[in-house]
């Protein structure tokens, strides 16, 4: 056990590192309290220059879009589909990130004259792969070319595929690559092992973003574009609402773009989400990134669980007052359903756990049902994974398919043994701490004694404790 840490009535309490002489020069140079001063060595700031833009975010201090290596490709793409009137796909992910990184490029293309269509897939439901799903949409429409947002840089031979109809393909997405990177026009992920770009904490929406600010500096030095034609600005309100969703790291570029974002979101130019806020019973004036984590994001994620995520890209984009509130109350009953679903399951899934208390001997945690929803199973592994403190992966089987939802704990990130054990999975996508897969149900016992060895193997017992980490410690004297 740490030197810094102590048990607590099972839990271990992990106490902040001391460092004197970074304290004294933090709490001189910036004039901040102690605690705050502990609070940043503790979540990691020792540069004065990092803990300047942490305090001091500003929107000057945004890396140049250009750092991502295949930035200038992507824009050449997007300008000639715009000159040549081709039908441009913005295909997104399900989640609260996909949708506002779709509404985002959807209004932003149509406002420099593209023709655009958006489509986000309905996960739980789809029964065909996503790259069939993407190319039946596609061709339906007469798209030229698919712009991917937060997913795609796993789906290699998916986005072959749809590249070998005659269809260009940008990636732009953020999760983590695997070692077949997709064959298309270009890829722009900051966790790309040639990637230049600072920022490996970009969301999805982020990474939509930066395309978008790379275009519009591409346009107005070509004077195909006057700048008071496009105020990027007008786009941070949705960028600051998919990564607060996505639980983005709030620090350096990100914290810049969520600051900025929320004062954009609290002037309430979009209707539809003006309109949610007013059912989730959250101010549009005064409120916090807990309203957006907690009450804003959850019924817009709630359509990528149990119902049409695309309504959730309509709502951000609606113009018409009376539409908006009758969408934003339609999302709300919608979360009202999925919390249903969520709680049966929850239960189902803790009796279960409760009853074989042996499935607790293993470090890692792997359930399968054909009785559980997979829409809601994320967030209930989320969950059980915090409170057991070990890994875990819950599958939602149906007609011999399984959907799987893996939560972990730091000491042990999941993208290792996805890679290691990717010849037994039919898919797979995510971070070293939260990640999806597609499996064959005739799969999930090898698949499932895979995990389980490798998780007895790297975690220790102290590992499965659970632990509370203290930033700062306050006298009330």
């Amino acid at each position: 056990m740490s030197p810094f840490s102590s048990k607590t009535q099972g839990t271990i309490w992990v106490y902040p590192e001391k460092n004197p002489f970074l304290f004294q020069h933090i709490t001189t140079e910036f004039n901040i309290h102690p605690v705050a001063a502990q609070i940043l060595i503790s979540r990691g700031f020792i540069k004065t220059a990092d803990i300047h833009e942490f305090l001091y975010a500003k929107l000057p201090n945004l890396y140049d879009p250009h750092l991502f290596p295949d930035m200038e490709t992507a824009v050449t793409r997007v300008i000639a589909a715009i000159q040549q009137k081709q039908i441009i796909l913005v295909y997104g992910d399900n989640d609260v990130d996909g949708m506002t990184a779709a509404a985002l490029l959807t209004e932003f293309l149509k406002a420099i004259g593209a023709s655009v269509y958006f489509h986000i897939p309905n996960r739980p439901n789809l029964q065909k792969s996503i790259a069939g799903e993407a190319l039946e949409f596609a061709i339906k429409k007469h798209c030229s070319l698919m712009i991917t947002v937060d997913c795609g840089i796993t789906a290699a031979k998916e986005i072959q595929e749809v590249v070998s109809r005659g269809i260009d393909v940008i990636v732009t997405d953020h999760h983590e690559p695997t070692s077949k990177i997709p064959s298309c026009i270009a890829t722009l992920n900051p966790k790309l092992i040639n990637s230049t770009y600072p920022n490996r904490d970009l969301t999805g929406v982020g990474v939509a973003f930066k395309l978008a600010h790379a275009i519009t500096n591409y346009l107005i030095e070509h004077d195909q574009l006057a700048p008071s034609i496009i105020d990027l600005k007008d786009y941070l309100d949705l960028v600051a609402l998919g990564t607060i969703a996505d639980m983005g790291a709030l620090k350096g570029e990100n914290r810049i773009l969520v600051r900025y974002g929320l004062r954009q979101m609290k002037q309430v130019k979009r209707v539809g989400l003006a309109k949610l806020f007013l059912v989730s019973e959250v101010q549009t004036k005064d409120f916090s990134p807990m309203d957006i984590a907690s009450k804003i994001a959850p019924r817009l994620n709630s359509l990528g669980r149990v119902a049409d995520p695309n309504k959730g890209v309509e709502l951000l984009l609606i113009k018409d007052s009376e539409e908006a509130e009758k969408l934003a109350k339609e999302l709300d009953l919608y979360n009202i359903e999925r919390q249903k679903i969520e709680k049966e399951t929850a239960i189902d899934i803790e009796d279960f756990i409760f009853q074989n208390p042996e499935v607790l001997q293993d470090r890692a945690i792997v359930l399968a049902s054909e009785k559980w929803h997979p829409g809601v199973i994320p967030i209930i592994a989320a969950r059980i994974a915090k409170q057991y403190s070990r890994p875990i992966l819950i599958i939602a089987i149906e007609k011999g398919i399984g959907k799987g939802s893996m939560r972990t704990i730091p000491e042990f990130p999941l993208v290792p043994v996805l890679k290691a054990n990717k010849h037994l999975l039919i898919n797979f996508g995510g971070h070293d701490y939260a990640a999806g897969l597609t499996i064959r149900e005739e799969n999930i016992s090898a698949f499932k004694q895979q995990l389980i060895q490798e998780a007895d193997r790297v975690l220790q017992e102290q590992d499965i404790t659970p632990k509370l980490y203290l930033d700062a410690k306050v006298n009330f004297d």
